[in-house]
């Protein structure tokens, strides 16, 4: 904070802040989980927020394209692996990344940065002394070397504890989920009965937002879901078969069907395989 009232943004204060002798020699406070660098930013977006004061970064322009105009100043994205290889060299491994950075952002197409990127990434992973660092820079030079996983990681493994789990948390990721445009303009309202817990809920958007409440069932609701928990867990998880939904007594739905197909049809489930080194 003493650093923050001094007018000093982020990035700087992660170079500066130190522990004291007396907790940097001591084995429970090394940074095996977590770095002192990361967690000085993280303390600052705590109190601060994204913005560290500085206007040019108020609107920055996307990643790619920023990339791509800064390789146009350097002469191509050539130059810029040179200039990186230069750097990687010399032990200067975070200039490295950076130029190389904008050379895959900047031009997707150049193996020879991408290599180079994975190689100096690996040479970061093994310096870091934090884990979590550690494994982010060697699942980069992974992704770099061999692209983004091909299927994301399957909920079918964790139905047992899925099942206990609140369903409100369902709610919470069904409303992180929801696909804003699409929704625009949409009032879907639908009442979801738990049977075999005897829960009852009233799910409905508004205003491209998805909204729920513990309650009992709204006549206005354009279609009622009656069906159990275990039922519901496995949809959300995406392993329900035919036997789960049409062919079970166990799930009853009144109202419009189209209705219901349409709301649960506004919900995108993540697919996990977006990366995080290249460009999107």
């Amino acid at each position: 904070m003493r650093l923050i009232n001094a007018g000093y943004m982020p990035y700087k204060m992660a170079d500066m802040v130190k522990l004291p002798k007396s907790l940097g020699a001591y084995f429970g406070a090394r940074d095996y989980y977590g770095d002192l660098r990361h967690n000085v930013k993280a303390v600052y977006q705590f109190y601060m927020g994204s913005y560290d004061g500085n206007p040019s970064n108020l609107d920055p322009l996307p990643p790619q394209e920023s990339a791509k105009r800064y390789l146009e100043l350097i002469g191509g994205s050539g130059k810029a692996v040179s200039a990186s290889q230069a750097a990687y060299d010399k032990g200067d491994y975070r200039w490295a990344a950076e130029l190389l950075n904008k050379a895959v952002f900047g031009d997707p197409s150049n193996k020879e940065a991408k290599e180079l990127m994975a190689r100096t990434y690996e040479q970061m992973g093994y310096m870091s002394e934090a884990s979590t660092w550690r494994n982010s820079y060697l699942t980069g030079a992974a992704e770099l070397r061999g692209g983004p996983p091909a299927k994301g990681v399957s909920k079918a493994g964790f139905i047992e504890m899925l099942m206990q789990t609140p369903v409100e948390r369902f709610f919470e990721a069904m409303a992180a989920g929801l696909n804003g445009p699409a929704a625009d303009g949409k009032n879907f309202k639908v009442n979801l009965v738990l049977s075999d817990t005897k829960e009852s809920y009233v799910l409905w958007i508004e205003n491209a937002v998805l909204h729920y409440r513990e309650g009992t069932a709204e006549a206005d609701a354009n279609a009622m879901l009656a069906l159990t928990k275990t039922i519901f867990i496995k949809m959300m998880a995406g392993t329900a078969g035919v036997k789960d939904t049409l062919l079970s007594d166990d799930l009853k739905v009144s109202g419009s069907r189209i209705d219901l197909v349409r709301f649960f049809s506004l919900i995108d489930k993540a697919p996990g395989l977006f990366p995080i080194v290249t460009a999107k």
